[in-house]
């Protein structure tokens, strides 16, 4: 019977640390198994079982509710919930790429026309001014639009 409860309370600490823990992983199963093998260890009938079923699946709803309102206040931080604000625009712009304007390099993709390209060893998102340029091409930075560096072919 002690056993059974104390399975019982495992199981519920490890299905509350799987509502917090994002995907379904070993807190989840292991609570699952620690619920339901306290269930069979402290009921001595089968009608006990199905009492001490529903009021588990009571208590777990229950669970539920009482950490989703903890997450929703932010008085338990959940790590699958983004704290920081994003700021609305680019954190570059375009003149703090200027310094790149007129680098020569080698098309390290295709572009078609978007690719990657070698600049002396930095490898950079770029983008062809023309429809298509072959990896391995001699290219150059020639403007920058909306953040984004095109190169035409050398």
């Amino acid at each position: 019977m002690v056993i059974g409860i104390v399975l019982l309370v495992t199981g519920f600490v490890l299905v509350g640390i799987e509502m917090v823990v994002p995907g379904f992983g070993a807190p989840g199963i292991s609570g699952i198994i620690c619920l339901v093998a306290g269930i069979f260890l402290t009921a001595d009938t089968i009608e006990a079982g199905i009492f001490i079923t529903v009021v588990v699946i009571v208590a777990l709803g229950i669970l539920m509710a009482v950490m989703l309102g903890l997450l929703s206040r932010k008085k338990f931080r959940s790590p699958i919930v983004l704290d920081e604000d994003l700021k609305e625009g680019s954190p570059i712009s375009a003149s703090d790429l200027e310094y790149l304007l007129k680098k020569e390099g080698t098309a390290s993709t295709d572009l078609r026309p978007a690719g990657k390209g070698d600049f002396e060893g930095i490898e950079l998102d770029i983008f062809s001014e023309g429809p298509y340029i072959k990896k391995g091409s001699r290219i150059v930075i020639s403007r920058i639009n909306e953040n984004r560096l095109m190169v035409r072919e050398r």
